[in-house]
């Protein structure tokens, strides 16, 4: 097994596997970032999370492969400060046989307030590429109750990950875990500032089989 687990671009050439008969690539792109808030005196702000970024996967013969194949593990998401959206997750991809789509970053969408509201949460990515793919999972909605009362959204989970907790107090949202899952949003109230979460990284898995 060899993985890739830091962002970036590599190179798969199978003559250095002169033994191979076919791989498993198992790949996940990168989650969501979230947004952070900012609330005014007496008032609440709580923003979305980032979705989950989406998942892909294909048994393939070496006679599939080119000699040479590019390798992208996607980024997670930026995050966002107490005023910008989180950044989306990037894509990852084993040539051009296994795609999986990053998950959109959540959106700075509630201002400072007191009154009851509600933001939906974040659309997950559509499926990628592959014998197996599928998108990720949606960043929650974020809700209001009042001006000391909320409930910032959930990451969205990955196939190869949980999406970060969500919160009820002063804070940016909870990190994803395992790999690619979205971040929580932000929560500030009664004139706080607060800055986003970055999203989780992607990773490409290939299994060798002789």
């Amino acid at each position: 097994m060899v993985r890739f687990t830091a962002p970036g671009s590599y190179q798969f050439a199978k003559a250095s596997y002169p033994w191979l008969a076919r791989v498993r690539v198992r790949v996940q792109a990168g989650g969501g970032g979230a947004a952070g808030a900012a609330a005014g005196s007496g008032d609440l702000t709580c923003q979305p999370g980032g979705a989950g970024g989406g998942y892909s996967e294909s048994l393939l013969s070496v006679t599939a492969l080119g000699a040479v194949e590019t390798i992208l593990v996607g980024a997670g998401g930026s995050a966002g400060d107490s005023g910008t959206d989180g950044g989306d997750g990037a894509n990852s991809s084993f040539g051009g046989l296994v795609t999986a789509f990053g998950g959109a970053g959540g959106k700075a969408v509630m201002a400072s307030g007191n009154t009851p509201l509600c933001h939906s949460g974040t659309a997950a990515p559509l499926a990628g590429s592959g014998q197996i793919a599928m998108g990720g999972g949606a960043g929650g909605g974020a809700i209001r109750i009042n001006g000391n009362q909320g409930l910032a959204g959930e990451g969205g989970d990955s196939h190869l990950g949980h999406g970060g907790w969500q919160r009820a107090s002063d804070g940016g949202g909870g990190g994803g875990r395992g790999y690619g899952g979205g971040a929580a949003g932000g929560l500030a109230h009664n004139g706080t500032s607060q800055n986003g979460t970055a999203g989780g990284n992607g990773i490409v898995i290939v299994e060798l089989y002789g």
